[in-house]
């Protein structure tokens, strides 16, 4: 056994009992893990500056979802989302496949602009949840949906929190990504939501579910048209901006702010100091983990051990490749789809966009969507458990188990995109 193998077991083994034996956060798991690996690497007095080092990696995202999660908030505790909800349903009850489409989509919204599947199913997944089942979902069909929502949702535009974490692996910037992402997960989505649900939705009747959305009726007709200007001043800012040239790019997390401070003043009043905080705490785990997975990385780049896992990827039989990514990220996600990203997908990005000539974006924007499937592998699992709580689903594996071929699906477009990433590059 090699000094590179015995550190990357070491830290594996020190992550492992972190997370399951000691029941420590994630992120803490990472962080022990990274400490260890650099002191029987032998980095010495180095491992101080690799821990800050790997810890500053992240700041730009970790600032992103900071600002995400605060706008996400303010427009929850305004009444927007609730608004926005109840006025689809009410366009589209009728037409109960473009009503679940619509719903699916708004599922994923703020997983799209957090980059997490946590908040997307916590949020706008816990609001959707009675409003599907009211249309005659059952509580797992629901919670099915919710969790391919959350899944897509992170993955899709603007923010994609694995991609973003991979593109740093590699140094490639993060530009160029809404069209291909779009392309991935849209597409899915609709067929996702209808293969799960347009079956028990078929019967819909509008007035049972009038009841249950009288708050959302109620505070869609108090505050009118204004209640939206938070949604349509986030869409002026991330895209008329950017395509007219008037100013140069704000950032996300000045884009995500100024929206948040719109919604300030566009429905329920809300406490700024209330929020704020509680917006930062929902966000914060997975702050954490991104800081946890900087030092792992930093530190296993510093050892050597990042190498022995590229080499060891191109080692194997060039037909293997392609099975070997769609199996091993999403297992190694369950301990974190974002460790999985960093740890696994980036030597499968270099294998493919520089080995194999592909497409970069494409094939970087592939490989995430291929890791969103660890937040649905046991133990850690985290939009399975939290789709099943949101539900009362007692048994998260009743939800694993509607969701498996919607996974596999999921798992074919995305080998599709990697193995034809240069044609695909071409659409754009």
């Amino acid at each position: 056994m090699t000094p590179y193998v015995i550190t990357f077991v070491l830290m594996l083994g020190v992550f492992m009992v972190g997370c399951f034996a000691l029941k420590w956060p994630v992120g803490v798991s990472m962080m022990a893990a990274a400490v260890v690996g650099a002191i029987e690497g032998g980095l010495g007095t180095e491992t101080i500056r690799m821990m800050v080092e790997g810890e500053f990696g992240y700041v730009d995202t970790i600032l992103t979802i900071a600002s995400a999660m605060v706008f996400m908030k303010v427009i929850e505790d305004s009444g927007g989302l609730d608004a926005l909800s109840s006025l689809i349903i009410e366009k589209f009850h009728k037409v109960p496949a473009v009503l679940l489409i619509l719903i699916m989509f708004i599922i994923m919204f703020p997983g799209m602009i957090t980059g997490s599947s946590t908040a997307a199913v916590l949020s706008s997944g816990s609001i959707m949840a009675p409003v599907l089942m009211l249309m005659g979902c059952d509580a797992v069909t629901a919670g099915s949906i919710i969790a391919m929502g959350g899944l897509l949702g992170m993955i899709a535009p603007p923010v994609n929190t694995a991609a973003l974490i991979i593109c740093a692996g590699i140094d490639v910037p993060y530009v160029g990504f809404t069209g291909p992402l779009l392309l991935l997960t849209f597409p899915l989505a609709i067929v996702i939501v209808l293969l799960l649900g347009l079956r028990k939705v078929k019967n819909l009747d509008y007035e049972k579910l009038k009841p249950a959305l009288a708050k959302q009726d109620e505070i869609r007709k108090q505050y009118g048209f204004k209640i939206y200007l938070p949604f349509i001043a986030l869409v002026i800012l991330m895209v008329f901006f950017k395509i007219l040239k008037l100013t140069e790019d704000l950032g996300m997390p000045v884009i995500f702010l100024l929206s948040a401070a719109v919604g300030l003043f566009t429905g329920k009043k809300i406490n700024v100091l209330k929020t704020v905080p509680e917006a930062i705490r929902t966000a914060t785990p997975v702050m954490a983990i991104l800081m946890g997975v900087g030092m792992f990385i930093e530190v296993m780049t510093a050892t050597g051990v990042r190498g022995l896992i590229v080499m060891t990827c191109l080692g194997l039989p060039s037909v293997l490749w392609l099975i070997v990514a769609c199996t091993s990220i999403p297992l190694f996600g369950a301990v974190s789809s974002f460790g999985a990203c960093s740890v696994l997908g980036v030597p499968f990005a270099y294998i493919y966009a520089s080995f194999l000539g592909g497409n970069s974006v494409v094939v970087l924007a592939a490989i995430s969507l291929i890791a969103s499937v660890g937040d649905m592998m046991p133990p850690t699992a985290l939009a399975g458990l939290f789709a099943a709580q949101v539900t009362g689903v007692k048994k998260y594996t009743l939800i694993l188990k509607k969701c498996i071929i919607p996974i596999v699906i999921l798992l074919a477009w995305a080998a599709f995109f990697l193995a034809k990433s240069k044609l695909i590059a071409g659409l754009f």
